[in-house]
């Protein structure tokens, strides 16, 4: 019996000791024990792509080199919200390297060694090509690129290594692409009809019976019909994440003082660079104009109306070589040097000094946003009120605005907000506030009002929405009867007989072709493909878009040239193969990535982040 029991009781405590350890890792992880979520780490897992992992240090150490990337490109530091955006690409870049991996392995595609020595003898690349130490004459030297290969240079400083790395992952691309759209061909037939779907044209009379006539209270839609366009379309109604914020901002305000000052500024250059300095290395040194100013301030050749008019036409009116006083735009007031002038075009240089505040209005502004910063950044959802405060203290009118998640907050004044709607999408809840964010114009902080996640929105959320589509569509609906009736006579008398009997007005196109936006008709609808199906003279059925209903009348018919169409053809044919190439390949990448499972661990990572920054003194 004691023997039985304290076998039964070994069975017992290892059962206990199971549970214990299972519950003390969920608490753990769930921070129910007030331990807080696991730390992140180099191995921490970001996603899993159909079973395969991604690290987040794989993820953040691309997002950094992209960042870097557009940082050096744009001459200056990303905000929050271009972070977010560059790290959903390089996201979206990891999962995308996976599932190509994971093609490649389904349809055995491999890349040997002797490929890779193929290749980098025979296809170098871009970046190679463009470099100015491998061309001779411009023109990239094949021989001098081979003799690089082959130096010792070549495997010191990891060049070698970096090639097949390229290659490695650009061989077997290459070939599954060529799997998937090497045998696109396209036929005279269908290039032709493509030239006239481009270069056809129709001049159209139509009479148009305007929804918008149609009162909205007299159409009624049952809730079967939202319900069955709901179900039909649901995925199509996919939406972002929707955030409610109530904002205090702190204009950089420029008065007139501001804008002397910046005009002084100009002119002191200008006196420096006729005094014997290069107006390249003032350029280089001064210009807000990064770009430009990089390049010593070389805009290239372009026509005068390339630029704004007020830069265009006092460049016009500058002598060859010379450097005009401070020029007012937009962007600030430039000093421009004419280099040449062919025709309207024109060679120019440019120094842009951007107008800024004073730096005594600047001290004001920054400690009335040091202020803003102290009573109401980083308040927690118990101290919302905090932003309420500010506003009191400070004589500033809050304003409530609304965002999307991957689109920048905007003022109501159409003021762009830098990092709001970054941070109203990385994890704060409702009624926490920022940090205090700033641009070249605005200072701002903003409250969490609300928060709605993104995705498929339910019958309900969407059903407003839907009965706005579907509205339209009946209303143009009750117009059928009228049109139709309106057509008979119009057959019998003509379309202006018709219309003159009805006092509604006849309206007259232009020449229009297929993509083209018509103004009246609209663009791609029933009425354009309409235009170009009825022969000249004939006198349509009603037709209705979106708009109303339309009855219309072909005029004029020009057809395409087909001696230039078979001129151009073997462009066209290149151009045509080339589109539907890319569109397969797009095609099956989106479907692969719709198919994917992708375990997307990033808003848990950040909560978690946000957490241990809120856990630590």
């Amino acid at each position: 019996m004691l023997q039985q029991l304290r076998s039964k009781s070994l069975v017992i405590w290892a059962v206990v000791f199971v549970f214990f350890v299972l519950g003390f890792l969920l608490a753990d992880t769930s921070g129910l024990l007030g331990l807080g979520p696991a730390p992140i780490t180099t191995s921490t897992v970001v996603a899993k792509v159909n079973g395969r992992e991604i690290s987040y240090l794989a993820w953040q150490n691309l997002a950094n080199q992209l960042q870097q990337n557009e940082e050096r490109s744009g001459g200056r530091s990303l905000n929050l919200d271009e972070r977010q955006r560059v790290e959903s690409q390089a996201f979206e870049q990891l999962v995308g390297v996976v599932l190509l991996e994971q093609e490649y392995e389904r349809r055995g595609i491999r890349v040997s060694d002797a490929e890779i020595r193929q290749a980098a003898e025979q296809s170098p690349p871009p970046d190679l090509m463009q470099n100015p130490e491998l061309q001779s004459d411009g023109v990239f030297d094949v021989a001098k690129y081979r003799r690089l290969l082959g130096s010792a240079a070549a495997r010191q400083n990891g060049l070698l290594v970096s090639l097949e790395n390229y290659y490695r992952t650009e061989i077997p691309k290459a070939k599954l692409f060529d799997q998937l759209a090497g045998d696109v061909f396209v036929s005279d037939a269908k290039l032709w009809a493509n030239y006239r779907d481009q270069y056809d044209s129709v001049q159209v009379s139509y009479v148009a019976f305007d929804a918008a006539n149609v009162v909205d209270s007299t159409i009624k839609i049952a809730d079967a019909d939202l319900r069955a366009y709901y179900d039909r379309t649901k995925e199509s109604l996919e939406r972002p994440g929707r955030a409610v914020l109530s904002i205090l901002t702190v204009p950089r305000a420029i008065g007139p003082a501001d804008s002397a000052a910046t005009r002084n500024r100009a002119l002191a250059l200008r006196a420096e660079i006729l005094g014997g300095v290069s107006f390249d290395d003032v350029a280089k040194r001064e210009s807000s104009d990064t770009v430009s100013g990089s390049a010593g301030g070389d805009l290239g050749v372009a026509p005068a109306t390339r630029y704004v008019t007020p830069f265009g036409d006092a460049a016009k009116a500058l002598r060859v070589g010379e450097i005009s006083q401070p020029v007012l735009t937009q962007f600030g007031y430039h000093l421009i040097r004419k280099d040449s002038q062919k025709g309207d075009s024109l060679g120019l240089h440019h120094i842009l000094l951007r107008v800024q505040q004073s730096e005594s209005t600047a001290v004001r502004t920054d400690r009335r946003a040091d202020s803003l910063s102290s009573i109401a950044a980083n308040a927690t959802a118990d101290e919302s009120k905090r932003l309420d405060s500010a506003a009191k203290v400070l004589g500033l009118t809050p304003e409530r605005i609304t965002v999307f998640e991957g689109e920048p907050a905007m003022s109501s004044a159409g003021r762009p907000l830098p990092s709001v709607s970054g941070w109203a999408f990385s994890g704060p809840v409702a009624g926490e506030t920022s940090d205090l964010y700033d641009s070249e114009d605005v200072f701002v902080i903003a409250r969490l009002d609300s928060l709605t996640s993104g995705g498929v929105p339910s019958f309900e959320e969407a059903k407003g929405d839907i009965r706005r589509i579907l509205l339209g569509k009946k209303k143009a609906e009750t117009l059928l009867p009228n049109a139709t009736a309106f057509v008979a006579t119009a057959k019998a008398s003509g379309l202006e007989a018709a219309a003159k009997a009805r006092d509604i007005p006849v309206a007259k196109s232009e020449l229009f072709t297929r993509p083209q936006f018509v103004p009246g008709l609209g663009r791609f609808n029933e009425a354009i493909g309409a235009s170009f199906a009825l022969p000249v003279g004939a006198v349509s059925q009603p037709i209705i878009t979106d708009q109303g209903v339309f009855v219309l009348r072909v005029d004029r018919k020009v057809a395409a040239d087909s001696a230039k169409w078979h001129s151009e053809r073997a462009n066209q044919r290149r151009d045509a193969i080339s589109a539907i190439q890319q569109l397969r390949v797009r095609t099956f990448l989106s479907e692969i990535r719709k198919s994917a499972k992708v375990d997307d661990r990033r808003k848990q990572i950040n909560a978690s982040a946000r957490a241990q920054s809120a856990a630590t003194p």
